[in-house]
């Protein structure tokens, strides 16, 4: 616990410098660099999109041949230097496009273009680089400190999970509070400058931890073993079967010939014995295969399987994560358009998430201490309740997010119409707190979701390819941000051909036809619910 507790505060200040900006990106985009609200959505979402898609990148060469150690501590140095081109272009104005007063439908003011615009997107993908080698990092380099041989050290490993979902929510409180506050009161260039220094800071607090730190050796791309598997059960089931082309039965799963209990302590995987279950792969493990460099041993066949068992699981929290996208797009620009006082005091739009954050950082704490333990007395089994199951339920509350956030939009826009004010500028007489209901019910469903992500695929992958398994978490945040954008561009086009002007573009969001997109989410997220209970029911545990 003392290596995983630098892990945690590391996450801390990782999470305060990418999400002070990512949250409040996209009234930079609008205000300062002058692009519609549907393209600074777009680009919000694929900037996003692209960070957790990285992730990938970090786990496979943590696993393959960079330790996780080593790719943090690159990987915080490639987003400093991006966080730093971000704070020198912020603070030039020569750098940024010509201040515009005001704008109409007939003289739009002029978007940020040509080399300004590189410099911006430059920036913006050296942070996605950086962040991404981060989230694919550090999460399994934290989980890899526990003994996973013994109950207690199991259940350490996964209070870390509970624990690095609230360090990630206190960054978060940190950086939609003060540093956006920051941004949109005193200048953008604080607020990227903050996040640099922060970002440089955990840098050698993550250093204070590496005499306790347990690292895995990296054992060679998992990418080539499941490739390597495929092509051999492809060959072997060509060739003609011969008494002589039995599956081989590894010694090492004889009585006699058993991997000591420690295996996974050395860094070797336990022995197996092959299952019916996806029995063609079983042809990649025949004792004479077609091609001798194609031999794969029991442990790489049932590897295989357990990754091919997930992907259904993985694909099926993509569309929540597009759900948890509108958070930093239009759930912000709706609440730009809206009376965002406290009293006297101004909130900042992108410190909306706030109230999620809150929920999530108490509700971390509770679901850990005392409904997992009750969970474990009722039910009598060391997991309590399973990580599907909390998986299920962040689908159910997205379901209900989605409807929540098409109702408020239609209240929203009711007020605009009542009130006259659908064309100007001015806020709304309504309260921004309105749109925080979307927000609690998408926090809350992914607070059980990525927990339950992160430490499923964590447990159920092979020991070879964990930091690659639980990049796949960020993996569908990133293929969820993605699908947003195409979403809005096909609803665009649709609805483009059947009206006068599509449901989302031009520069007033007033007149948008946001209830019916949020609408649609509601439905596919349903469709996919239904989905997901036909692969969770039918999955069977590899680890208990």
């Amino acid at each position: 616990m003392v290596a995983a507790f630098f892990v945690l505060v590391v996450e801390v200040l990782e999470n305060l410098a990418y999400l002070a900006n990512a949250s409040n990106l996209v009234v930079y985009l609008t205000k300062f660099m002058h692009y519609s609200p549907s393209s600074s959505a777009n680009i919000v979402t694929n900037f996003m999109g692209t960070t957790f898609l990285l992730a990938l990148l970090g786990g496979f060469l943590a696993d393959a041949y960079i330790t996780t150690y080593r790719i943090y501590l690159m990987s915080a140095a490639i987003e400093f230097s991006g966080l730093l081109v971000l704070t020198i272009q912020a603070r030039i104005p020569s750098l940024k496009t010509p201040s515009c007063v005001s704008a109409s439908a007939h003289s739009p003011c002029q978007e940020l273009v040509g080399a300004k615009a590189v410099i911006l997107f430059a920036g913006l993908y050296l942070v996605a680089l950086g962040v991404g080698g981060i989230k694919g990092s550090l999460p399994p380099h934290g989980a890899e400190q526990f003994d996973e041989t013994t109950p207690e050290g199991r259940k350490q490993r996964s209070a870390f999970f509970n624990y690095y979902i609230f360090s990630l929510s206190f960054g978060a409180l940190m950086a939609v509070t003060c540093v956006v506050w920051i941004e949109d009161n005193i200048g953008w260039q604080w607020g990227f400058a903050i996040s640099a220094a922060t970002i440089l800071i955990s840098i050698p607090v993550f250093l204070l931890g590496s005499s306790t730190y347990r690292v895995k050796t990296p054992t060679g791309s998992p990418i080539t073993t499941m490739f390597k598997v495929l092509a051999a059960s492809i060959f072997n089931s060509c060739k003609s079967r011969k008494p002589t082309n039995a599956v081989v039965v590894s010694m090492a799963t004889s009585p006699s010939h058993r991997e000591p209990e420690d295996a996974e302590a050395k860094g070797k995987e336990p022995s197996q014995t092959l299952t019916v279950h996806l029995g063609f792969l079983n042809r990649a493990a025949m004792k004479n295969p077609s091609y001798p460099m194609l031999q794969c041993t029991v442990n790489q066949v049932e590897s295989v399987k357990t990754v091919i068992k997930i992907l259904p699981i993985f694909m099926s929290t993509i569309i929540l994560n597009c759900c948890l996208a509108q958070l930093s797009t239009f759930s912000v620009q709706q609440a730009a358009t809206m009376n965002t006082k406290l009293g006297s005091l101004r909130v900042p739009p992108a410190s909306l998430p706030i109230f999620p954050v809150l929920f999530m950082m108490i509700l971390a704490p509770v679901y850990n201490h005392l409904v997992i333990p009750f969970a474990r007395r009722t039910n009598k089994t060391e997991m309590g309740i399973t990580h599907l199951q909390r998986i299920g339920t962040g689908l159910v509350l997205s379901i209900m997010a989605m409807a929540v956030a098409a109702l408020v939009e239609v209240k929203r826009k009711k007020v605009a119409a009542e009130s006259g004010t659908i064309d100007s500028a001015g806020p709304l007489p309504i309260t921004f707190l309105w749109i925080a209901l979307q927000y609690l019910f998408l926090g809350s469903a992914d607070l059980f979701t990525l927990a339950g992500m992160m430490e499923f695929f964590f447990t159920e992958t092979p020991r070879s390819m964990r930091s690659l398994a639980t990049a796949l978490s960020w993996a569908s945040l990133a293929m969820g941000y993605y699908l947003s954008s195409a979403l809005v561009s096909i609803v665009n086009n649709i609805t483009g051909t059947f009206s006068a002007t599509p449901w989302m573009s031009g520069s007033n969001l007033n007149c948008y036809r946001l209830e019916g997109f949020y609408w649609l989410l509601c439905v596919l997220s349903g469709i996919n619910f239904l989905n997901y209970l036909f692969w969770a029911t039918r999955y069977s545990y590899r680890s208990t």
